[in-house]
C-alpha cells in the first residue's frame, strides 16, 4: 500500500436489505489532499461515508485507515482515530448553544490548554461563531449550523475529515464562504474527503475526484483531467 494513502476503500459492498447500495467499490484517499466523490441521488455517496465511519454493516471488502483495517470497528472507535464525519442535514444539537456544542466535539481531549487552542483555530475559520457563543443553534441560519457543524468536527482535531453534501440548502453566499474555509481547512495540512452532489463545486474543490452511478465508481481521476472530459461536462456539469 503507498504509505501517501491515508484510506483506502477496497472490494467494498454494501446492501440494505436486499438493496445494493454499494457494489465493488474502490478509492484511495491520499494524505493532506481533498478527494471528492460526486454523482446523482441514490449513487451511494451518503453510504460510502457511513461505511468508514462505521454506521453500516459491511457486506463484503475492506477499509484501510494508515494501513489498518477498520472495517467492523464501532463507531465511536472510529472517531478516536481522528475519522470525523460531518453528515448531511449538519445534526447539530439545536438546543444547545455554540459554545456547548464546539466543546462536545472536544469531548475525547482531556487537555484544556488544546482545547483552548482549537477554539482560537475554529474562530480563525469562522469568525461570525465567535460572537455567537451563547446562542443555541436552533436560532441559527442555515449557513450558520453548517459552519457550526464543520467548527464541532475541527475540534476533534481530525486526521481525515469527511463532509457530506455541505452545501446543501445554503444560499450561494454561504456556499461560498463554506467552500472558502473547507479549502482553508486543508491548507491547514487536513485531510479531506467531500461527499457533494453539485459536481461543479466538487471538483473545482477537490484534486482528485470519484464518480458514482448506482453504487459502482464508473470514473475517477485528477479533477484538471475529469474536467476537460466531454461525458463528464455533459452529463455532470450540464454543458452541451
Amino acid at each position: 500500500m503507498n504509505s501517501n494513502v491515508l484510506l483506502k476503500v477496497s472490494n467494498l459492498y454494501v446492501y440494505y436489505g436486499r438493496v445494493e447500495s454499494l457494489r465493488g467499490v474502490s478509492l484511495d484517499v491520499k494524505d493532506r489532499c481533498i478527494a471528492s466523490v460526486v454523482g446523482a441521488n441514490g449513487a451511494g455517496k451518503s453510504t460510502l461515508l457511513k461505511a468508514v465511519s462505521g454506521l453500516v454493516p459491511v457486506k463484503e471488502g475492506t477499509i484501510e485507515f494508515k494501513q489498518r483495517e477498520i472495517r467492523g470497528i464501532p463507531p465511536h472507535e472510529i472517531t478516536r482515530l481522528k475519522i470525523i464525519h460531518v453528515p448531511e442535514g449538519r445534526h447539530i444539537l439545536s438546543e444547545m448553544t455554540v459554545l456547548e456544542n464546539l466543546e462536545l466535539g472536544a469531548y475525547l481531549e482531556k487537555d484544556q490548554m488544546k482545547i483552548k487552542n482549537r477554539l482560537q483555530e475554529v474562530f480563525s475559520l469562522f469568525p461570525v461563531l465567535e460572537n455567537r457563543l451563547k446562542q443555541r443553534g436552533s436560532t441559527m441560519s442555515g449557513g450558520e449550523q453548517q459552519m457550526l457543524a464543520i467548527a464541532r468536527a475541527m475540534m476533534a482535531d481530525p486526521e481525515l475529515l469527511m463532509l457530506d453534501e455541505p452545501s446543501l440548502g445554503l444560499a450561494p453566499l454561504n456556499v461560498k464562504i463554506v467552500f472558502s474555509v473547507i479549502k482553508e481547512i486543508n491548507r491547514r495540512g487536513k485531510t479531506i474527503l467531500l461527499v457533494e452532489q453539485s459536481a461543479n463545486l466538487a471538483l473545482k474543490a477537490s484534486e482528485y475526484a470519484f464518480i458514482l452511478e448506482n453504487g459502482k465508481v464508473v470514473l475517477s481521476g485528477n479533477t484538471s483531467d475529469l474536467l476537460n472530459q466531454e461525458q463528464v461536462r455533459k452529463i455532470y456539469l450540464g454543458e452541451e
